[in-house]
């Protein structure tokens, strides 16, 4: 997402718009592009990485009170390819939906920034690598994040969101476990909400 976009998209949603408040009992549905960069930490000795990537995502938010939030992050399962020292050597999928609690601290401000923290479940699928090498299935990880909305109307929202996730999988060569690979990315989202 180039930056001056971004900047332009924010500086017009300042522009004179009336904040709309969250209440108790609020849903917000958002609609954003989120863009993967992992961080890519290997321990077993051959340099394995995946790819940064963007693509949709989902995510509901059910307001308990104007300032406490539980959000949901959903999307389709991603592929991406996976490299060792450099080179492709196959491909996985994976599906990472994370749960927050979220504590937005201006509600009805014209911007309404918040902080979160959470858990990440993700599970990889069609694993796609040489012999003699697999990975662990699943993964479960802390996540914490910060962000803003800016009110565009009554309902409508302009959001920009910022995640460290811990996605991790043990890698096994031979049935024996070879060290384990971090891929903890940060997630960066820009997108638009409907509350309701």
């Amino acid at each position: 997402m180039n930056k001056k976009i971004l900047a332009a998209l924010v500086l017009a949603a300042l522009g004179g718009t009336t904040a709309a408040a969250p209440t108790g009992g609020d849903w917000l549905v958002r609609v954003r592009a989120l863009h993967l960069d992992p961080a890519n930490k290997d321990s077993t000795g051959v340099g394995l990485a995946i790819d940064s990537k963007t693509f949709p995502e989902l995510d509901i938010s059910y307001f308990f009170t104007p300032n406490w939030a539980a959000e949901l992050v959903l999307t389709y399962p991603q592929k991406q390819d996976v490299s060792a020292a450099g080179t492709r050597i196959g491909s996985l999928k994976h599906l990472p939906p994370t749960l927050s609690l979220q504590y937005h601290f201006l509600p009805g401000a014209t911007v309404q920034p918040y902080l979160g923290a959470g858990i990440n479940y993700t599970r990889f699928s069609s694993v796609d690598l040489p012999a003699p090498f697999s990975i662990e299935k699943n993964s479960v990880g802390l996540s914490v994040g910060a962000g803003f909305d800016v009110p565009l109307g009554e309902r409508l929202v302009l959001n920009v969101d910022v995640k460290k996730v811990q996605i991790r999988t043990d890698v096994s060569a031979a049935g024996v476990k070879a060290g384990t690979f971090k891929v903890d990315p940060v997630l960066f989202g820009v997108g638009l909400g409907w509350r309701f």
